[in-house]
């Protein structure tokens, strides 16, 4: 029963985490004023950026160093495959993805996917430590704190902005607790694949970090510095150091 619920716990809690992110919609008055806008904006993308480099590609050069190839041919490969699939993605699905104002969809896309990978690395930690090791076991509690304390701010990064586009509270918040949905598919396709997927995450992990800063680029960074630069730029490097701390430290 404690494998049970451990096994639950280390699976379950990142994408409850961006549950609790999203909600964050609910504690903002309906209509607020441009600047505050941009700044959520830039602080989402602040976010998003810096997860796309400590969450994702200085964990696919890590994990790539295992493999025959050097280190940086996933990671540099992946990262351009994920920006393009995401571009080419959006042209073939056109105003689906485009959620219409604000063009949210392809930001709860590209964290969607973000998501993925960082489920498969709380899988495969959940598979290390039932072989009882007590290193593989605090490593696998830390990674999942880890991941989730940081997906609270990516969950609002999601649901924030869809709000302020025009969707309703309940759309945004939604929107924003899907994107944490395939993280326990992820990590439970990793726990039962462990050896096969462990192979492939560098180039997934990069994968990820590309569509992530692709639609920061393409979507966020334009809006938050849009009539105010100063104010944007300021407000994604906070964004940018949070999520950066929360990585390190965690």
């Amino acid at each position: 029963m404690n494998q049970i619920v451990f096994t639950a716990w280390v699976l379950l809690f990142p994408a409850a985490c961006t549950t609790l992110g999203a909600a964050g919609v609910f504690l903002l008055r309906r209509q607020s004023r441009p600047c505050t806008q941009r700044i959520l904006c830039g602080m989402a993308a602040g976010i998003m950026l810096a997860a796309s480099v400590w969450s994702l590609l200085l964990p696919a050069i890590q994990r790539g160093q295992t493999l025959p190839l050097p280190a940086w041919i996933p990671s540099a490969v992946g990262l351009v495959l994920g920006a393009v699939g995401l571009l080419q993605v959006e042209q073939f699905a056109g105003q689906l993805l485009a959620g219409g104002a604000g063009h949210g969809g392809r930001m709860v896309l590209a964290v969607t996917l973000h998501n993925l990978p960082e489920g498969m690395v709380a899988g495969l930690a959940a598979a290390l430590a039932l072989t009882g090791e007590p290193d593989a076991i605090s490593g696998a509690l830390a990674l999942s704190l880890g991941i989730g304390l940081q997906n609270i701010p990516e969950g609002a990064a999601v649901s924030l902005p869809l709000a302020h586009n025009g969707r309703t509270r309940s759309q945004a918040f939604f929107a924003g607790a899907a994107s944490g949905l395939v993280e326990p598919l992820g990590a439970l396709l990793a726990f039962a694949l462990a050896e096969w997927v462990s192979t492939a995450l560098p180039w997934l992990l990069s994968a990820a970090a590309g569509c992530m800063v692709c639609v920061t680029a393409q979507e966020m960074i334009p809006q938050a510095v849009e009539g105010d630069e100063p104010a944007g730029v300021v407000s994604i490097v906070l964004g940018f150091a949070l999520m950066m701390a929360l990585d390190v430290a965690l």
